[in-house]
Formats: C-alpha cells, sequence, structure tokens
C-alpha cells in the first residue's frame, strides 16, 4: 500500500517506516499537521496514519479538512488519549479507526490491512509495477524489461519499487534518504549516487531509451522522457 504517515515523534515515527517499509509498503512521512495536510490534498494513498497531538495543526482537525474536501482516504488515528470520549471524537472527526498509543505493531499492522481492504487496497496486493517495458512482480520480486529478465539486490529492488510507485515524479534525495534508506538526515556520503548508477547500469543498459533519469541538483525521475 501507499501509506502517508503523520507523526511528530521522530523515534515512533522512524519505528513505523522501518516496519512499514520491511512489509513492503511505501510510506511518505511528514512531521506535523500543515504538511500533512498538504500531502493528503496533493497525494494519492490508500490509508493515512495520522497522530491526534501535532504541531501546526492537530491531527483531528487534518481529518475534519479531508473530509470536508472530499477525500475519503481511509484514516488510522493514533493518540495516547485512549478514554472513550477521545475515542468517540476521534471517530466523528473523520476516523475511520483509532489506535490508543502504545500500542502493538502487530495490532497496527493488522488494522491498516482492514482499512486496505475496505478500501480495496490489499496490503501487499499480487499485481506488477509497470513503466514503459519495464516491470516488477510485487510478489516475487522479479523484475523483467521488454521480457529480460534482470537480477536486482535487496536494496535496488526496494529503490526500484520506489521509484516505479513515484514514476513521472521528481523524487529527491531527501525522499530516498527517508523512504528507501530509513535515515533522517543526510550521511554526506554517495550512497545514493552509487545505487542510482548501479540500478541505471541494470534496468537501462543495452536499451534504445532510458528510464531513470538525474535532474541534477534536483533529484531523479523514473519515465520514458526525462
Amino acid at each position: 500500500m501507499h501509506i502517508l504517515l503523520i507523526e511528530d515523534d521522530r523515534q515512533a515515527a522512524a519505528y513505523l517506516l522501518k516496519g512499514l517499509g520491511e512489509g513492503g509498503h511505501v510510506v511518505d512521512h511528514a512531521a506535523d499537521g500543515e504538511d500533512g495536510l498538504h500531502l493528503a490534498l496533493t497525494g494519492e494513498y490508500d490509508v493515512l496514519i495520522v497522530d491526534r497531538m501535532l504541531p501546526r495543526r492537530d491531527g483531528l482537525a487534518v481529518v475534519r479538512m479531508l473530509r470536508a474536501d472530499g477525500r475519503d482516504t481511509p484514516v488510522l488515528v493514533l493518540s495516547a488519549l485512549g478514554e472513550v470520549d477521545d475515542r468517540v471524537q476521534g471517530l466523528r472527526a473523520g476516523g475511520d479507526d483509532y489506535l490508543v498509543k502504545p500500542y502493538a505493531f502487530s495490532e497496527l499492522l493488522a488494522r491498516l490491512e482492514a482499512l486496505g481492504r475496505r478500501r480495496g487496497a490489499a496490503p501487499d496486493a499480487p499485481g506488477n509495477l509497470r513503466v514503459a517495458d519495464l516491470e516488477l512482480d510485487l510478489l516475487s520480486h522479479r523484475v523483467t524489461r521488454a521480457g529480460r529478465s534482470l537480477r536486482l539486490q535487496p536494496r535496488e529492488l526496494r529503490l526500484l519499487e520506489y521509484l516505479m510507485r513515484h514514476a513521472g515524479q521528481v523524487v529527491t534525495r531527501t525522499m530516498l534518504l527517508e523512504q528507501v534508506w530509513d535515515l533522517h538526515f543526510d550521511p554526506q556520503t554517495n550512497v545514493i549516487d552509487t545505487q542510482i548508477s548501479r540500478l541505471r547500469s541494470k534496468i537501462d543498459r543495452g536499451f534504445d531509451r532510458p528510464l531513470l533519469h538525474t535532474l541534477r541538483g534536483v533529484g531523479y525521475k523514473l519515465d520514458e522522457s526525462p
């Protein structure tokens, strides 16, 4: 699934990003309500995870504004407030589910899966990602281009999946560090350049049209055209 996590606690966010990423999900992260609302209004997500107490705009206000805008994306509200009235407020604000902290990751994952099924997007839904003649089988992790099988390492697969899920969009270095490497700081190394170069050599070398493009000073884009 493509998930938006709106959580200001860096440790909690890192834990969820790591766990959900390991489960094969693509997760975008916002650290406050204002940025989270912007992403939720401009992106396409299967499920939103929204912390209730957020800086700049609280979580329930974010959910209310999404519903007022006509967005029906399922929302799982996270909160340390667990009284009945608190849960009722969360659901009446437009939340589809309410999970009290501290929680077990397995329970959070099960609730996300249930919300994803309601929307018709199974969490690890069988199927393929395709960009031009490049295809990634999400179940077998088999990658082919023009019918030719390509062998990728686990990190390369994760990088490719993220790029394919954002095909046609510019992906920045910060986005890759957070979503593919689970880093929330710049390690000041050429790790991204190295992995991009290796991935490009595998998916583009020997083919007429390059798909992986570098936009200097901006980021990267997987697309049929630069």
